[in-house]
């Protein structure tokens, strides 16, 4: 399960016990808009998908990109305030986690997205199939 959320059944019954333990916030639009918003960039998905793998410092983290230190603690920051990292300070260091409450809280939003899509192309494909048979 390196690098990725869990696919689909096996691992859901992981999750729903991972809800359980942590019994999730409801999330507000602004919550929600902050997640999709720290997603978005490529840059902090593959921060998380490596902090999901490996404890590394924000200094670790930004000999990763061609950018700066600061620009990689900006992305640390984003994702930090979406809830889906931490960091830490441990001596020098400040390593950085990820918040799986906050992965929880991201995995359900999308599993309500897929939810509602599916409903939509069932009833899409139900009224194709409605038309075509009343055309025969």
């Amino acid at each position: 399960m390196t690098g990725q959320l869990p696919p689909t059944s096996d691992d859901r019954v992981i999750w729903d016990v991972w809800e359980s333990m942590f019994r999730l916030p409801a999330c507000t639009d602004a919550d929600e808009a902050g997640i999709f918003r720290a997603l978005a960039d490529a840059t902090r998905r593959d921060i998380v998908r490596r902090a999901i793998d490996s404890e590394e410092g924000v200094a670790e983290l930004a000999s990763h990109y061609p950018m700066s230190f600061a620009a990689v603690q900006k992305h640390v920051a984003i994702l930090e305030r979406a809830g889906l990292v931490t960091k830490e300070r441990i001596g020098r260091r400040k390593v950085v986690r990820t918040n799986p409450a906050g992965l929880l809280v991201a995995r359900r939003l999308l599993d309500q997205y897929e939810e509602l899509w599916r409903g939509r192309i069932d009833r899409m494909t139900r009224l194709i199939t409605d038309t075509k048979e009343k055309d025969k």
